[in-house]
């Protein structure tokens, strides 16, 4: 019972938070305890440098994230802290990497094909096509395609 004494009461109601929070933090433990196993060279080696680049930006962005979390628990406003400029200055190198990113996955236009797929979708007659559709145009017997003369109505 007296070992109960010690623990401070708090309520009730942050409690799923608070369970929230502890797993999170366990996750990036883990996560970090994985990531700091390696030497760093080591790592970097197996990496292409728009990895390399990720992986430099991920490892900022996590200990500024962790050092924003720092600032909330002694109860200074992170926001009003230069540690909100530095996210935001990584924020934006993740964003060109991104963009990167995307233009490597975009589709690259072979203008070759393109060229040749136009050219056979459009239709170009040949000599001998143009004068056959000329031929079969022309009316074998001319009074054949005159229509007959119309009637008119007789008044009375």
């Amino acid at each position: 019972m007296a070992s109960s004494g010690n623990i401070e009461e708090y309520p009730h109601e942050i409690d799923e938070q608070l369970r929230s929070f502890d797993s999170s933090v366990t996750a990036v433990k883990s996560m970090l305890d994985r990531l700091m196993s390696m030497s760093r060279n080591e790592l970097l080696q197996k990496l292409d440098p728009l990895d390399q680049a990720k992986l430099d930006l991920m490892s900022a962005y996590t200990l500024n994230s962790l050092f924003w979390v720092y600032l909330v628990t002694r109860g200074v406003n992170p926001r009003e802290h230069g540690i909100k400029q530095e996210l935001e200055r990584i924020r934006t190198y993740m964003n060109r990497v991104k963009e990167i990113t995307d233009k490597k996955k975009a589709a690259r236009l072979d203008k070759g094909a393109t060229s040749r797929f136009i050219r056979s979708a459009l239709y170009e007659p040949d000599d001998k096509d143009s004068r056959k559709k000329k031929e079969s145009n022309k009316p074998a017997d001319p009074t054949a395609e005159e229509p007959p003369p119309k009637r008119q109505k007789q008044r009375k």
